[in-house]
């Protein structure tokens, strides 16, 4: 478990580095995600046997460390406690970001799903 952790936490550094390096507007931890998930690829192969309990390994740890998501949601609920004021002064602004990106989301998810579905349709 600790050399999967470790693998893991390996992976967003390279990812953070090369974020800062390159400049990128993507964040260092979705490229460490990205990379992650080459390197699951890439260890699913044939040719990478070796890999494979390490792969297993990688797999079962964050199934575990996903088991315990819900802590990671109670420094924000403290947060918003704290600033229930502030958020009630904003509680119409935040209400009208909220509906925007959720109408935006829902218009933008069924545009796709249609081209898609007519792409399917005509093979």
């Amino acid at each position: 478990m600790l050399v999967a952790i470790f693998t893991i936490l390996a992976l967003q550094l390279t990812g953070e580095a090369l974020q800062k390096y390159f400049n990128l507007t993507i964040p260092g931890p979705v490229i460490g995600l990205m990379l992650m998930l080459l390197a699951l690829m890439m260890t699913n192969l044939k040719i990478f046997n070796i890999a494979t309990p390490l792969r297993i390994n990688i797999i079962n740890t964050s199934e575990k460390l996903l088991s315990y998501l819900s802590l990671l949601f109670v420094p924000i609920g403290v947060g918003v406690i704290m600033h229930l004021q502030l958020l009630e002064m904003q509680l119409l602004r935040i209400l009208v970001v909220i509906l925007a990106g959720t109408m935006s989301t829902m218009v933008f998810t069924s545009f796709v799903f249609s081209k898609i579905s007519t792409v399917k349709d005509d093979d």
